[in-house]
């Protein structure tokens, strides 16, 4: 043993030195590093105000209004056309103003229903109006929810919702 150990002690001491690097990675690796964070509020005693806020905090309440703001006038250059887009933008505000919640159809969520209203389509009496040609023409411009309004029966829902008929609705579809 000893004739081995003098004739190969280089590499037994490589060995030992890649053994000792290994695990001292290994070691070191394993470390978390820690990270001090200051968790004081702006408002804590003795914390430096935000001064990024402040403007916030000093500037006046913005002036709110429950009026639907109307469009600026428009004159009636360009051979009329003011007129036109100032009755086409009353038309809009008119019809989000009056419409109904459509999402009370089952099977008509948020995203159709947002749909719908830029297809021009905000009313159950609408729906209800429906022909086949209407809901073929409606149903090619819905996308990925193309056969929700016949699988769903959409027009069926819309006519007892306009007639006001909350208790064949809820027997017939289940209430909301």
């Amino acid at each position: 043993m000893n004739a081995f150990v003098s004739a190969n002690w280089p590499l037994i001491v490589v060995g030992a030195l890649i053994a000792l690097v290994v695990l001292w990675w290994i070691v070191m690796a394993t470390r978390r590093t820690r990270v001090a964070v200051d968790r004081r509020d702006t408002l804590d005693e003795g914390a430096a105000r935000a001064a990024r806020n402040q403007a916030l905090i000093d500037a006046p309440p913005a002036a709110t209004s429950s009026a639907t703001p109307l469009p600026p006038a428009t004159p009636d250059a360009i051979g009329g056309v003011g007129v036109a887009v100032s009755a086409a933008a009353e038309e809009t505000q008119i019809a989000s103003a009056g419409g109904d919640d459509l999402t009370r159809i089952k099977g008509l969520g948020p995203k159709l229903a947002a749909t719908l209203g830029e297809l021009g389509v905000t009313r159950f009496a609408e729906i209800a109006a429906w022909s086949e040609a209407d809901i073929d023409r409606i149903d090619s411009r819905l996308g990925r929810f193309q056969g929700r309004i016949r699988r769903d029966s959409w027009v069926e829902q819309a006519k007892l919702l306009a007639a006001g008929d909350l208790e064949a609705f809820e027997r017939r579809f289940g209430a909301r």
